[in-house]
């Protein structure tokens, strides 16, 4: 007869987590390795290295990526990471892939696309996909970057052993500016912009 702890735990999800880091070629950063193996290692986590490169041709939404990203880099890089990561995801058979944008990056993402794209959308928590059988979930999304950067400082988390060369010359470095300048008319600019984000996701 199961004892009330081993009832609760059968009551628990049960789920597997692979770690997955994709390098793009291209782009002059560097990561210790090691570290994040050492690190899943700890959390009895596998870890995937797959490295990608950025090609010369995309096809349907690409053509836009491809104008954009003569002046954003930082979005074609994105485009085939992102790529790289759900053709890993589909390989594994896996059914959700998390991402770690914090509140912060929505919040920027969403004054991106008003000034890039003329649309008022950012990233959700939660998305389904509709070409494949995969949904995004993102775990960090209430928590604000400064926090994060806090909590990494306490857990003594290993930085890039270099970063990308192109991350301060980029249209979200841009907006993170910005939004900065903002806070000088609204302290609370970013809790204003979360909320109008809220409304607008509960009317669309």
């Amino acid at each position: 007869m199961k004892s009330p702890e081993q009832i609760e735990l059968a009551k628990l999800p049960r789920f597997r987590v692979t770690a997955l880091h994709v390098r793009v070629r291209e782009r002059a950063y560097i990561t210790d390795i090691s570290y994040l193996q050492s690190f899943c290692d700890e959390c009895n986590v596998p870890l995937i290295v797959r490295d990608t490169e950025i090609g010369e041709n995309l096809t349907g939404e690409a053509g836009q990526t491809a104008q954009r990203s003569e002046k954003d880099p930082c979005f074609l890089c994105s485009w085939y990471r992102r790529k790289a990561l759900f053709d890993v995801a589909q390989e594994l058979g896996c059914n959700k892939i998390a991402f770690g944008h914090h509140k912060d990056d929505i919040v920027e993402t969403l004054l991106m696309n008003l000034i890039f794209e003329g649309k008022f959308s950012t990233i959700y928590p939660k998305l389904q996909m509709n070409k494949m059988p995969l949904q995004l979930i993102r775990p960090l999304c209430l928590i604000e970057e400064k926090d994060l950067r806090r909590y990494a400082q306490l857990r003594g988390y290993v930085k890039q052993k270099q970063p990308c060369p192109l991350e301060k010359n980029s249209s979200r470095a841009d907006v993170k500016e910005l939004i900065t300048r903002l806070e000088q008319m609204n302290p609370n600019v970013r809790d204003s912009m979360w909320g109008a984000i809220a409304r607008f996701d509960k009317n669309a």
